[in-house]
């Protein structure tokens, strides 16, 4: 990286995507590094996983701290949950600090993909945050969907907030440059109203005009909008006329939307993990559903494996866990586990053409089985917030990838995911 790049920071894999996607859509050479040692001198945009949203907050801090003080950049992105889950406060703070920023816009809002903040309240399809799948989530759970106090709960500066209003009177500007004058010596961090993609412009151009250095914090939504010092050169990859290649899908998610994709993709491409087995012996679980997998190839040119298909799946999870005395959150990371040994048995034994992950810690068990060094990202969408690139790195280096964190895409998104794959040239293996 040099000085005339840019540095994204995400929380979590398939954010780490979709934000990298905001930049590589627009034709700069984007790399997604899931391996630290994983060198891409050929990126035009690092996008660094740290892995960080459901760990504890001094091992968040220091994750993210070691990547920003770590790598030089003109532009250092901080890319937060759309639904503000994880490490919030502590993880700008900590690049903040690292990249010694005169300041920050915090904009999460993502418009385009139903994520807007009004009155410093955001919401998720027109509900609040707290209310949502997202919000309840039971590791990372939300305690109030207003931005500002959410972060003055965690930050201890003061938090300013630049209303609708002035975002839309073009005065973000101005509220960055206020915060001078209010905050002196503090941290100058200013939580901006996004109510449409319009209003993302305008904050990205406040902090392009900005006298100082600023760190900008948001989902893909911002990232979009944000303007880098150098001219964009990829080349965008020319898919072939009829699907041909083979395609194997990883579903962890649980996510209400994606097990609706799932009810529409065809019932014969999906096996089911038997997550009941995987909660208290995760190699055994997967050894029996690479089996399947491996089968179903001989009569599909496409198969997902699902570790859940609808609510009585997720139910019959817990009450296996409850009656071993396993922990919730033990039995999610056993399943888990499960879904990557199983990947990677089935990817020894066929090595399909492509592969497509939801859930970003799923994607994550995933590619470290097999060993991936990072994501080249091809700038192609599947639909909002669903980004195709190339595995690098591993046994599965250059195979054409499809990530999807679990509440995004519509009903179709999975089929259409896997239709691209099979669309793509297939790779020498």
């Amino acid at each position: 990286m040099t000085t005339d790049h840019a540095l994204v920071v995400a929380d979590d894999l398939t954010g780490a995507t979709d934000t990298g996607h905001s930049f590589a859509a627009r034709g700069y050479e984007t790399v997604v590094r899931i391996d630290p040692d994983f060198d891409a001198p050929e990126a035009v945009v690092l996008v660094v996983d740290t892995d960080s949203r459901y760990v504890d907050r001094d091992e968040a801090v220091t994750r993210v701290q070691d990547v920003a003080a770590s790598t030089e950049a003109a532009v250092v992105y901080k890319k937060v949950d759309s639904t503000l889950r994880g490490n919030l406060g502590a993880e700008i703070v900590a690049v903040y600090d690292a990249m010694d920023a005169d300041a920050a816009t915090v904009a999460p809002a993502f418009p385009s993909n139903d994520r807007l903040t009004a009155g410093g309240y955001h919401l998720v399809d027109g509900e609040l945050v707290t209310n949502t799948e997202a919000g309840k989530d039971p590791d990372s759970p939300i305690e109030t969907s207003h931005i500002p106090h959410l972060l003055r709960t965690q930050i201890d500066d003061p938090i300013a907030h630049a209303d609708v209003e002035c975002v839309a009177s073009r005065s973000a500007a101005k509220k960055l440059h206020r915060s001078n004058e209010s905050m002196g010596d503090e941290r100058r961090i200013v939580v901006f109203d996004v109510v449409h993609d319009s209003h993302l412009d305008i904050i990205a151009e406040a902090a392009h005009e900005y006298d100082g250095d600023v760190l900008l914090v948001g989902s893909a939504g911002l990232a979009e909008a944000v303007r880098l010092p150098c001219e964009p050169t990829a080349e965008r990859l020319t898919l072939t006329d009829s699907p041909t290649a083979t395609a194997f899908g990883i579903v962890g998610s649980v996510n209400p939307q994606t097990l609706t994709q799932l009810d529409v993709l065809s019932q014969n491409r999906v096996i089911n993990l038997d997550t009941t087995v995987a909660v208290h012996d995760p190699a055994a679980a997967a050894a029996a559903a690479a089996d399947k997998c491996l089968e179903r190839f001989n009569t599909e040119s496409a198969v997902v494996l699902a570790s859940a298909r609808d609510h009585s799946d997720i139910e019959a999870t817990l009450d296996a866990a409850n009656r071993a005395s396993i922990p919730e959150r033990k039995a999610r990371e056993h399943v888990t586990s499960a879904l990557g040994t199983a990947a990677a048995q089935v990817w020894e034994a066929s090595e399909p053409d492509g592969l497509f992950l939801t859930g970003g810690s799923v994607a994550k068990a995933v590619l470290g089985r097999l060993d991936a060094g990072g994501i080249a990202l091809r700038g192609e969408g599947i639909s909002v917030g669903v980004p195709a690139g190339e595995v690098r790195g591993g046994p599965a280096n250059g195979t054409p990838i499809v990530t999807k964190a679990g509440a995004f895409g519509d009903d179709s998104t999975i089929i259409d995911a896997i239709n691209y794959l099979r669309r793509t040239p297939e790779r020498s293996k």
